[in-house]
């Protein structure tokens, strides 16, 4: 989770009575954490930021379903560029023939986060580049972790 995605939920608490983060089970991708990892970063990021109506939890599947299941009435995304617009238009298409009851609301990344990707702080990280202007301090602290710095 980087300083992007935390802007994205802590604006996205303002705007909703409760907001799932949601930790994805990808078998296409292959994390640097594992999902219980992530899941347990981000449980100790939010609660030192006291957002009393987020919760984590994890799926497996399709969003659209898990959205359903949990009986929420939007998806919220955050975008950064033109480029998150472009994947991320295909993807409200393919949910709401899916599902048309659950809405996808966008929110743009803070100006002063638009840059920041994990892919490309995983890099820097791998790199021995310092990340903490990037991602929370437990974040931080679990890449050097993990890159054994």
């Amino acid at each position: 989770i980087t300083n992007g995605h935390l802007d994205i939920i802590e604006r996205a608490a303002q705007l909703f009575d409760a907001v799932i983060v949601t930790v994805a089970t990808n078998s296409s991708k292959t994390p640097m954490f594992t999902a219980e990892e992530r899941m347990a970063m981000i449980h100790s990021i939010l609660k030192k930021k006291r957002l009393k109506n987020v919760t984590v939890d994890r799926f497996n599947g399709l969003l659209v379903s898990f959205a359903k299941k949990k009986k929420a009435v939007a998806i919220i995304r955050g975008l950064r560029a033109i480029s998150d617009f472009e994947y991320e238009f295909q993807m409200v298409g393919m949910n709401r023939a899916l599902d048309a009851s659950v809405e996808t609301v966008f929110l743009m990344a803070d100006a002063r986060r638009q840059a920041i990707a994990s892919r490309l702080v995983k890099e820097i990280a791998r790199l021995g580049g310092d990340v903490s202007k990037f991602v929370p301090p437990a974040v931080n602290e679990a890449l050097k972790e993990r890159y054994g710095r």
